[in-house]
């Protein structure tokens, strides 16, 4: 109920919906008072303890069929409190011609919420995380959850729909969102495979996935690996981004922390940036290292090759 005064209940929308669908009345109790639903709440008692206590449930659909199960084979052969001669199954199928037939269509209870706070292309809802298209950022989106989909409308467009997640911290992610817009951000700022930062360092392809998938920026990340490549090198870059995905923290904050860490123990003095303003021509220069006895080779005379 949204609000009470004294015997006066506003009902909240979707409760009357489904008291319309399924042609039953709600009938409030007094606040504090669960002695006038002693019924209700011994049921529920009965249930906890008969049914959840002791069982180790993994999916919604796990739930469903031990609870159908434990229906048939448990709770409708009980005796019936009225007579115990009598199981419930046995007053139920007696009862059963006197009720009402069930709509021919269920009563759909999903939840509806607008879409907020979004993180990239990441919709949060229910402890986890779930993927838009790039195209749907910036517009109104409506998120509509059920026991087993979660759907991302636009108007009354539907835009993607996701398996519900029952579990925690997932990025849920299987319409290939997340790689789609990692690609256009490479092109949209020249991160190609055959681009300066990925040719200098191929771990970086590898560092921008598990970066993504943590909820980091791309675009703002790609464009601090390129100052950390300036100022510390392709070959300390390697060895950091490497030690940053072995500890599981791909995040600029800790590549930098452990070039600087690297500098300190090799007692180097701080990187000093570079000004390339009067040149921007040299900023995508690429300059690939050779292995030493590439130059003992240019050295080498005629004598020496002869001998």
């Amino acid at each position: 109920m949204l609000e009470r005064q004294g015997s006066a209940v506003h009902f909240h929308p979707r409760l009357i919906e489904l008291c319309s669908h399924y042609h039953f009345q709600p009938r409030p109790c007094a606040p504090g008072k669960g002695n006038q639903k002693g019924k209700v709440e011994r049921a529920i008692r009965y249930v906890r303890e008969s049914f959840f206590e002791g069982t180790r449930l993994t999916t919604l659909e796990d739930l469903n069929g031990r609870a159908w199960a434990w229906r048939d084979r448990v709770a409708h052969q009980r005796p019936w409190p009225d007579d115990a001669k009598r199981t419930v199954a046995e007053v139920f199928d007696e009862e059963k011609p006197r009720l009402l037939p069930l709509p021919v269509n269920p009563f759909v209870a999903e939840l509806v919420r607008p879409v907020r706070q979004i993180k990239g292309i990441w919709v949060p809802f229910d402890l986890n995380h779930y993927s838009i298209p790039a195209s749907a950022l910036g517009r109104s989106l409506t998120l509509v959850a059920s026991t087993t989909m979660v759907r991302i409308l636009d108007g009354q467009i539907e835009i993607v729909s996701h398996r519900r997640s029952y579990d925690r911290d997932q990025y849920v992610d299987e319409a290939g969102h997340e790689e789609a817009l990692l690609e256009h951000k490479r092109r949209a700022r020249g991160q190609t495979p055959s681009s300066r930062l990925t040719a200098a360092v191929p771990e970086t392809e590898a560092f921008l996935r598990a970066a993504f998938a943590k909820g980091e920026n791309a675009g703002s990340t790609t464009l601090k690996l390129l100052r950390l490549l300036d100022d510390y090198g392709a070959q300390a870059l390697r060895a950091a981004l490497r030690e940053a995905l072995e500890r599981d923290t791909p995040r600029i904050s800790s590549v930098a922390y452990l070039l600087e860490r690297r500098r300190r123990a090799a007692k180097t003095r701080p990187p000093l940036p570079v000004d390339l303003s009067r040149r921007p021509d040299l900023a995508d220069l690429v300059v690939r290292p050779h292995e030493a006895e590439t130059y003992d080779e240019l050295s080498r005379t005629d004598d020496d090759r002869d001998s």
